[in-house]
């Protein structure tokens, strides 16, 4: 996805940096305004995060919105939703966060998920963070109680994994 954003924009940088904003926080772009689902962002906001002057921002949106394929994007992105991912450890939950040797290969969520429910581990959340917009994505699991250390070699062996924490 954020290639086809990228090729439209990569001419201006500044304007690039705002649908950087828009994507990694799920805002959607209807008619030349900016949502976080049915709540109406100020584009003097978006600016502030991106670093941009105001009218960066409404040049942006203008652009999206004259663009077929920029727009059948931005129109229908939302949040990812609620992440335990910050509050696991609060909740006494357990998190595995796995960062593979890369990122195209297939089947790391399959098996840490099968070790995991194994060892009757319920699984709450799984978060993979886009390959395209992170420079380091992970896979994050987040459990119904802390992991146990022995699955550490377990989960290192998957295919494609090059490193992991638990916490």
């Amino acid at each position: 996805m954020w290639n086809n954003i990228k090729k439209y924009l990569e001419q201006y940088p500044e304007r690039l940096s705002v649908a950087r904003i828009l994507v990694e926080n799920g805002l959607s772009v209807k008619k030349n305004k900016i949502y976080l689902n049915q709540i109406e962002i100020p584009p003097i906001r978006i600016a502030r995060v991106a670093k941009v002057d105001r009218r960066t921002v409404t040049q942006t949106l203008k652009m999206i919105y004259s663009n077929r394929k920029l727009r059948l994007i931005f129109e229908e992105i939302r949040p990812a939703g609620h992440s335990l991912r910050r509050i696991a450890k609060h909740l006494e939950l357990g998190v595995v966060e796995i960062t593979s040797s890369d990122a195209s290969k297939s089947g790391i969520l399959a098996k840490a998920a099968m070790i995991l429910t194994k060892n009757n581990l319920s699984i709450r959340q799984a978060i993979v963070d886009d390959p395209e917009l992170s420079p380091a994505p992970k896979l994050t699991i987040i459990v119904e109680r802390k992991i146990p250390g022995n699955l550490i070699p377990e989960l290192l062996k998957i295919s494609g994994v090059a490193k992991l924490a638990l916490y």
